[in-house]
């Protein structure tokens, strides 16, 4: 069953590894390309937070242009693509072409050929997704090295340790369940691309519950030291320890265009910092990393294990 699984899923295999080997090659290319640039153009200590290295971020982003394009899409794309391509055909095109009347009268039962087919293709499918988070983690310290980690930037956490793996063993089990649904190919794609972008919006309002947020009071900036705290709210405190979200009646004066001015923005915060008001940051610590990586990719599993059931208990009792 191992061989069958093989010669009838080899197209989605070896593409599939070829676009990995192509995004290897572009993000190896570019990184060692970025590096030389670095050492050459840069000022001492850069990348990293320093305000001298704001100029060579900037070059970096118009140098690497369509490089970040790419990775920008590429949370939501890449499971998209398995779960429509993968997933989707999986059962969807047995059904659609009568071949599984064939293939489920043979000699091996047809829950042995579920089983054969789900373990092996998901097994491809989580390896694939630890593939394409090494190379990305190997990737990115080159341009944002003591700038940020991988916490705060929502796109780029879902691109790192577990969670392509996560997303893409969800996307793969969204596909199948979707192809014994409507035992169409096209419709089980359309419905894959919609389910994994509601999934992911989903996740992303919720992420902020994976733990109780700490909370700081600051005074003087409304910016956290830690640029890659993912914040999750924040609140002006007035002299008598009350949270409002916009102080009413305080004395400063607010122009107009204060949202679209940072001079005249600074000049108000300095103002209400002045008369006592504090700032209170509501935020996760970047040290909470792997737990959010293992909540999040746990729900994703859970998910992907229901939808294989509802995938294999249909199949079983509808064979025809």
């Amino acid at each position: 069953m191992i061989w069958v699984t093989w010669r009838q899923h080899r197209a989605q295999i070896l593409v599939t590894a070829g676009l990995l080997a192509l995004l290897g090659a572009l993000l190896l290319g570019s990184a060692v390309e970025a590096s030389w640039y670095v050492a050459e153009h840069a000022p001492p200590g850069c990348p990293g937070p320093a305000v001298a290295c704001g100029e060579l971020a900037v070059a970096l982003g118009q140098r690497y242009d369509a490089v970040y394009s790419v990775f920008g899409w590429m949370p939501l794309v890449a499971p998209a693509l398995i779960g429509a391509f993968w997933g989707a055909p999986l059962l969807g095109r047995e059904y659609e072409r009568g071949t599984h009347r064939l293939a489920w009268t043979q000699a091996v039962p047809v829950w042995r050929w579920l089983a054969v087919k789900l373990s092996v293709l998901g097994a491809a499918v989580v390896a694939g997704g630890l593939l394409l988070s090494l190379m990305v983690s190997l990737w990115r310290p080159v341009f944002r090295a003591g700038v940020d980690s991988t916490f705060g930037n929502i796109g780029v956490f879902n691109m790192v340790g577990v969670e392509p793996a996560a997303w893409w063993l969800y996307a793969f089990a969204l596909g199948t369940a979707a192809g014994t649904l409507f035992r169409r190919t096209l419709p089980a794609m359309a419905l894959v691309v919609a389910g994994v972008t509601v999934t992911m919006f989903t996740l992303f309002q919720l992420s902020d519950y994976y733990a109780e947020p700490a909370r700081t009071e600051l005074s003087g900036t409304v910016q956290l030291d830690d640029p890659d705290a993912r914040l999750v709210g924040a609140a002006w405190v007035e002299p008598s320890g009350r949270e409002v979200a916009e102080p009413s009646v305080s004395g400063c004066p607010r122009r107009v265009d204060v949202g679209q001015s940072s001079k005249n923005t600074d000049a108000w915060q300095a103002c209400l910092f002045g008369k006592g008001y504090r700032y209170a940051v509501y935020y996760h610590a970047p040290s909470r990393f792997w737990r959010f990586q293992w909540t999040e990719a746990g729900i994703l599993a859970l998910a992907s294990a229901a939808l294989g059931g509802l995938a294999v208990r249909r199949t079983l009792r509808r064979p025809g």
